[in-house]
């Protein structure tokens, strides 16, 4: 069974074993000391290509409250600093217009569509590309994230 708990445990394993391999760098987010999300840096590349995948959720109780760009401009700035990548993309679901809005406030660029990209709930769904490379925030993505946030 693909949503059991048995495949929740084998997933967090697998996770586990990437992140010891350096393929993924999975990251909570915690808010008021319980679990309210994740951002992960995955499939990533190193040598001439030095990029990863960015994959994040956040609770519905914490949502619009700007913990999740919070947490994704710090894992950007991560991923351009210590980890040393140059390129993140972000595969989003068309209709997930928050998360297109999200990204787009942090200076990601929308390259393309992925048609048929993912098997999602049994139907095969497209996805929009989205980019951030590290020379495209010289400040930062944190640094972005403020200049958006302030009044």
């Amino acid at each position: 069974m693909r949503h059991s708990p048995a495949a929740y445990r084998a997933m967090r394993r697998a996770l586990a074993r990437r992140a010891r391999t350096g393929v993924t760098v999975p990251l909570a987010i915690r808010v008021e000391g319980r679990l309210a999300g994740q951002v992960t840096v995955d499939n990533i590349v190193r040598g001439a290509m030095r990029s990863g995948w960015l994959g994040y959720w956040i609770d519905r109780g914490v949502a619009g409250r700007g913990m999740g760009s919070l947490a994704v401009a710090l894992v950007c700035d991560h991923a351009f600093g210590a980890m040393g990548l140059h390129r993140l993309q972000a595969d989003i679901r068309p209709e997930n217009e928050p998360s297109q809005r999200l990204v787009e406030r942090l200076g990601f660029t929308r390259e393309g569509v992925l048609r048929r990209y993912l098997d999602i709930d049994g139907e095969w769904r497209d996805h929009l590309a989205y980019a951030l490379l590290a020379d495209d925030l010289p400040g930062g993505a944190l640094a972005r994230w403020r200049s958006r946030a302030e009044p």
